[in-house]
This record gives C-alpha cells, structure tokens and sequence, in this order.
C-alpha cells in the first residue's frame, strides 16, 4: 500500500541491531515511511565493496526491516533495485555510525559508502556518525538527524546529493558548520604477532589520531570546536588542476591527443 507520507531508507555499516541505527529510525519515523535494509553483520570499514561473485540472502526481521547478508553497498543496492524499485524514497539516510567518519576516513566508511549508493543510484543520501570511541550516546545524534532530514524533506533535494555528517561524542554540540573535508592520519603502524605454530600474522590500522589544523574542515569543526560538521560530498574524483602539468608530459611513442577525441 503506497503511503502520502515521504518514504525513508535506512542502513549502516555496524549492522542491523546496532544502537545507532535504532537510534537514527526512532528519531525518522515521525517524518516520513521507514524502511530499513542493513546488513546482518559488522561491516565497518567495507567501503564501497559490492558483492558480485556470490549470493546474497535477505531476511525480514520484522515489518520494513530486512537484514542482508552482505555489505552496506549491498543493501543500498538491494533496497533501491529490488525491495523498494516500484515505490523507491525520497531519502536516504546511513548511521548513526559508533566512531567518526572525518576526513580520509570517507574512502573506507562502510556508512559513508550506504549513502554513496544510494545517491549514485538517483536518492539524495546523509550519512551520519558519531565521533568517539565510547561511551556511546546517541542521543544529541539522534535530535540533529532528526532535524537535518526534517529540513532535507522540506526541500526539492537534487537526486544525486550526498552529505557526511559527524557530530561530536560526550558533549551536546555547539551548533554546526558547513564544512570541507579535512585530512588526518592514525599513524599507519602494522603490528607483527606470531601464532601457537610459529607462523606470523598482522593488524593493520593505528590508534594514534592526529589532524591537520585546516580551517573550515570536519575535522576542526568537530574535534576542535565541538560542532557538528556537515560536508557535502561528490564523485567526481578528476582532479582539474593536475590536467595542466600532465599536459607538458611527453611519452616516447604515444601522441598525446586533446579529450574530445581531437
């Protein structure tokens, strides 16, 4: 049965029964019809992984809740192309992610990469998190997605809009800030350990954390000024001001030739 009231998709990467996206639903639902498609497990860090060489199965944990045995990916895809391809949403939202989604972290976030899907596929999507590593209330969260989407929903929203949003943990945030993805690092280490048998195996990933001061980023609005950050993102990855400097670049045998097939 179709519904007047505006159709919302959930996911995320932490998994179905997770606290942030039941926190995300119960702060959606009084906008709009919500359906949630997340996957059946922890994903993080899964990226904008899709699983094409096998099969995925989907489950109906209860009405309009489905779990998927696959990646965030996954589920954007599966909600949009099957569960919901008749009577698609007009939103998209991903989270509320357990930790921060600031920066590079974008290239890896399985929630960032739910949305991503979405908006490829034509739905303009939020991905939302929570920047802390514990404990974990998602309630400050929960009131600004609620009123972030309210006034997304108030407005004809480009189809192919995607915003990352990270609010700050252990404080009831400062407002926000429309800002510019930052650049950080977690110091790159690879801890060597050895098995019972001798044989060597490997975490990758650090814990140190250290951000780039650059004014206007997520990363100082959020750990700096305790503000919620909200950058919106794109796919175009070209990179328009390197074209120049490949242009003086001779390759011995090759005609470089002008885009436009010239």
């Amino acid at each position: 049965m179709s519904s007047s009231r505006p159709r919302i998709l959930v996911s995320n990467d932490d998994g179905y029964f997770s606290e942030g996206i039941q926190t995300l639903v119960e702060a959606v639902s009084p906008l709009g019809e919500v359906w949630v498609v997340a996957p059946d497990r922890e994903q993080s860090a899964a990226s904008h992984s899709i699983s094409l060489h096998r099969p995925l199965r989907i489950k109906e944990v209860r009405e309009r809740w489905f779990s998927v045995d696959g990646t965030p990916t996954d589920c954007s895809y599966l909600a949009m192309n099957h569960l919901l391809k008749d009577n698609r949403p007009q939103l998209m939202v991903s989270g509320i992610n357990h930790g921060a989604n600031l920066a590079d972290d974008v290239m890896y976030s399985g929630t960032v990469a739910a949305a991503m899907e979405a908006a490829f596929l034509g739905v303009p999507a939020i991905a939302f998190s929570l920047v802390t590593r514990g404990p974990f209330d998602f309630k400050p969260a929960g009131r600004f997605a609620r009123s972030l989407v309210e006034e997304a929903l108030s407005r004809p929203l480009p189809p192919r809009m995607l915003l990352n949003v990270n609010i700050p943990g252990g404080v009831e945030p400062d407002g926000y800030v429309i800002t510019t993805q930052g650049r950080h690092s977690y110091g790159n280490n690879v801890v060597e350990k050895e098995d019972p048998r001798g044989r060597k195996y490997y975490w990758i990933g650090g814990t140190e954390y250290a951000h780039q001061d650059i004014p206007g980023s997520d990363c100082n609005a959020v750990l700096d000024e305790k503000r919620v950050s909200v950058t919106p993102l794109h796919f175009e990855m070209t990179d328009h001001g390197r074209i120049p400097e490949l242009s003086g670049w001779s390759l011995k045998g090759f005609t470089r030739h002008e885009s436009g097939g010239a």
